[in-house]
């Protein structure tokens, strides 16, 4: 079995963070939150990352991550594109949004070249534990249908700035995933999170619930789930909603599981996740990188 390689999604810009905030320096000596999961990765393991970015954004990755970086562990890049889609489609008149992490991934299919893989979001810290976590899965898998998570524990995921979007897990007694249900706005208040979907209507959550941050962790078949799954989707899903539907990983997921041919094991972590979702979150990872690497957990710089 090929080793595994870490896949990093960094295609998107964030419009609500505004700006690409992907290239944006948090560490002390100027570093990005792509440096600190790369850092990570490389001590579960992983010798080998794959990032997906758009075309265009090409030479400021190069730039930014320059020589420092591939002198520690091999950095391919992918390119994800809206015109990346099957023969016999089209892109919808007026779309402009891209067809989401699924379509991501798929767009990283040849540089993965058969391996299985852990994927991230490029601006999330996600801590240590969950890289040696994903890559100690990928390193035992029991079949093509063995698929992993990084599970967070929602106290340890909230921004102070604003509102979030957080997957709740339901878990069996095996600790795999049975549903994940999407809750899109949650609050941090002094009574613990609140959530609502009508905007009016609060309900309380656990601190200590389950969600998923988006860190998951694939045998290398479920990149064939992916390339049969999305010309489904793009017959059946994006005709209602022509310019905002997406092709996310965890709905192939969810109909992997469905279909009985995956199971989902959740690792938690009691690591807190870092995130710039809000402009104003920058201050909070910027302090809490700077404290880590005063403790003596990251070195500065981190890549010597």
């Amino acid at each position: 079995m090929k080793k595994p390689v870490l896949v990093i999604m960094a295609a998107g810009m964030g419009s609500r963070y505004g700006g690409l905030k992907q290239m944006d320096p948090v560490g002390p000596a100027g570093e990005l939150i792509l440096d600190y999961s790369l850092f990570d990765a490389k001590h579960a393991g992983f010798e080998r990352a794959v990032i997906i970015i758009k075309k265009e954004n090409e030479k400021d990755f190069r730039e930014v991550l320059g020589d420092r970086v591939s002198r520690y562990l091999q950095v391919d890049y992918a390119f994800q594109s809206l015109q990346d889609i099957p023969e016999g489609f089209s892109i919808p008149e007026g779309r402009v949004k891209p067809w989401g992490t699924g379509h991501a991934v798929l767009s990283a299919l040849e540089a993965v070249d058969g391996a299985p893989f852990c994927a991230i979001n490029a601006d999330d810290y996600y801590g240590r534990e969950a890289f040696r976590l994903c890559y100690d899965h990928l390193a035992h898998l029991k079949g093509g249908g063995d698929v992993c998570m990084v599970g967070y524990l929602l106290k340890n995921t909230l921004s102070e700035t604003g509102s979030v979007a957080r997957g709740v897990c339901m878990l069996d007694e095996n600790s795999c995933l049975c549903d994940l249900k999407e809750r899109t706005h949650i609050i941090s208040t002094v009574d613990g999170p609140l959530f609502t979907e009508d905007g009016q209507h609060y309900e309380h959550l656990s601190p200590e619930t389950v969600v998923s941050m988006n860190m998951w962790a694939f045998p290398a078949a479920f990149m064939q789930r992916l390339r049969e799954g999305f010309p489904v989707f793009l017959k059946e899903r994006v005709p209602a909603n022509p310019l905002k539907a997406e092709y996310f990983l965890p709905s192939v997921v969810d109909d992997q599981l469905a279909a009985g041919t995956a199971t989902a094991r959740v690792y938690t972590t009691h690591d807190k996740w870092y995130g710039v979702t809000y402009r104003n979150d920058r201050a909070g990872v910027v302090d809490a990188l700077a404290r880590m690497t005063g403790e003596g957990f990251y070195p500065t710089p981190l890549w010597p």
